[in-house]
């Protein structure tokens, strides 16, 4: 997660966690900030609650069970300020409805300066979150 331009202060929102490795990497590095881990798979989200106990009950982490294209701020959650997903069809080209469906999502989920990291460039690449 060094590819991640991280602050101890950043709210990050992982798009497809899948077990939550990564996701716990990111909440290590973070003091004051926080984590959101999604995924629509009920498995993977079982997977990241199981392994990162310790950053959920600390605060820097927490877990959501939806897909990318349906997520969407709780009420009195606060926006995200980096973005990052590594496999997800919808954002490397795979599915392309798909992510324009994501990045709706993502441009009323973040705030204005927003960043957005996925595979594929070396080591990550960065997308623009289109703005309405």
């Amino acid at each position: 997660m060094n590819a991640l331009p991280l602050k101890p202060y950043s709210r990050v929102l992982e798009i497809g966690c899948g077990p939550g490795a990564a996701a716990r990497e990111v909440a290590a590095r973070l003091d004051t900030g926080h984590i959101l881990a999604v995924d629509r798979s009920a498995t993977a989200i079982a997977q990241a609650t199981a392994g990162a106990a310790q950053a959920i009950a600390a605060g820097r982490m927490s877990v959501r069970q939806v897909a990318a294209e349906d997520f969407v701020l709780e009420a009195g959650e606060q926006p995200y300020d980096l973005v990052f997903a590594i496999r997800v069809g919808g954002l490397d080209g795979r599915h392309p409805g798909v992510g324009r469906l994501i990045l709706r999502r993502l441009a009323a989920a973040t705030t204005a300066d927003a960043r957005l990291f996925i595979d594929g460039g070396s080591p990550l690449r960065e997308l623009p979150i289109p703005r309405p």
